[in-house]
């Protein structure tokens, strides 16, 4: 077969972009909320960014061990999501959680002590960077597995719905929200749990991380229509939003609508939420796949800086209290690390505990942990 013409060389494929607000609607945007609400979504951007400036320290440090996934970047996705929800709507998300939990309320010494293998963490010191767990904040984890909490996620949605319209006999009330990243798309589970999801009219929204890379592959590269992902939900009958996930105060303001569409209706939705983390994919990872212009392209629409400028510019923020809140989230940090310090590891008798719910065997059960009111001294 002749072939006519010649291929073109591929252009360098790079994350997908959005349409950045403008200083006016950022102005409008920051006038509609209250001044305590904004202050404390850039206390948690900044105290989500020390945490895990200090946890790739103790990584670095022989501190923490095993896989360990840095969210700086994406904090306004985790801040601007929940921030639209209730505390009684379930939360569930990918390995790439610690933003998440304290977004939700985690209390960053159990969240710390997680990290460092301690019997005071969230999950008792088993779960590690991967498996943060809040069950009183309704935070269903952390899971390891790619796409794994997809299920998890129509799972919660499907008991909220019976809960509320079986049991309860009132109509459905809550809002199930599934992160995942853009290297999920592509897993069997995540079009298995969407399709269910459209069938039986679940209230769970599929946020995807769209950080551009998987884990370090452009999205242009390994999944088809990556430059609109949302076709994906296209195919089963979900409503799909594209998102600036650098942006809190997009986040929120497009976030919040949607989320209460999907209560009053039932209905799942999917959001292209578009980010960068900063940091590579774990911290094994060099970043050889991506230019350092580029990198500097996205720093420069640093999630925490763009809000504190824009604050600053309203006169909603001065210099002197930007800076007085990062020795706060500093402290609170360091507290939150000498506190894990002091807790113990595990013992060997935690082998036995919380592989079943009830006693069986050599087996003794499930307690809880410090967090949640356990006694583990």
């Amino acid at each position: 077969m002749q072939q006519s013409g010649s291929m073109q060389p591929e252009a360098e494929p790079t994350p997908p972009q959005v349409q950045q607000a403008g200083r006016d609607e950022t102005s409008a945007l920051l006038a509609s909320l209250p001044m305590d609400t904004v202050n404390h979504w850039l206390r948690e951007m900044m105290l989500i960014r020390e945490f895990e400036v200090r946890t790739m320290q103790a990584y670095q440090d022989k501190k923490i061990g095993g896989f360990c996934h840095i969210y700086i970047g994406q904090e306004a996705v985790a801040v601007g999501t929940i921030a639209a929800i209730t505390p009684e709507d379930p939360v569930v998300t990918a390995y790439r959680d610690h933003g998440h939990a304290l977004a939700r309320g985690m209390d960053p010494k159990y969240c710390m002590a997680e990290m460092y293998g301690r019997i005071g963490g969230c999950a008792k010191g088993k779960g590690g960077s991967m498996h943060m767990f809040d069950k009183a904040n309704n935070f269903f984890g952390g899971h390891g597995i790619v796409g794994a909490q997809c299920p998890l996620g129509a799972g919660l949605a499907f008991a909220t719905k019976y809960r509320d319209e079986v049991i309860n006999k009132e109509r459905s009330k809550h809002v199930t929200l599934c992160f995942l990243g853009d290297g999920a798309l592509n897993q069997g589970a995540v079009h298995e749990a969407k399709n269910l999801a459209g069938l039986l009219d679940l209230p769970v929204i599929y946020i995807v991380e769209n950080n551009g890379y998987s884990m370090g592959t452009a999205i242009s590269r390994g999944t088809t229509v990556g430059h609109e992902i949302t076709r994906k939900a296209d195919a089963y009958g979900i409503e799909s939003a594209v998102i600036d996930g650098l942006d809190v105060l997009s986040v929120y303001r497009d976030m919040k609508p949607l989320v209460e569409h999907c209560r009053q209706t039932s209905r799942p939705a999917f959001v292209d939420m578009r980010t960068y983390r900063f940091k590579g994919h774990s911290m094994s990872d060099p970043r050889k796949y991506r230019t350092k212009d580029e990198e500097a392209q996205y720093e420069l629409l640093d999630p925490i800086a763009r809000l504190s400028k824009a604050m600053i510019n309203n006169q909603m923020l001065t210099d002197e209290r930007f800076k007085q809140i990062g020795k706060e989230v500093r402290q609170e940090v360091r507290e939150a690390i000498k506190w894990s310090v002091a807790s113990k590891p595990p013992g060997k008798d935690e082998l036995y505990k919380d592989v079943y719910v009830e006693k069986w065997g050599p087996y003794t059960g499930t307690s809880l942990p410090e967090m949640l009111g356990g006694d583990e001294s």
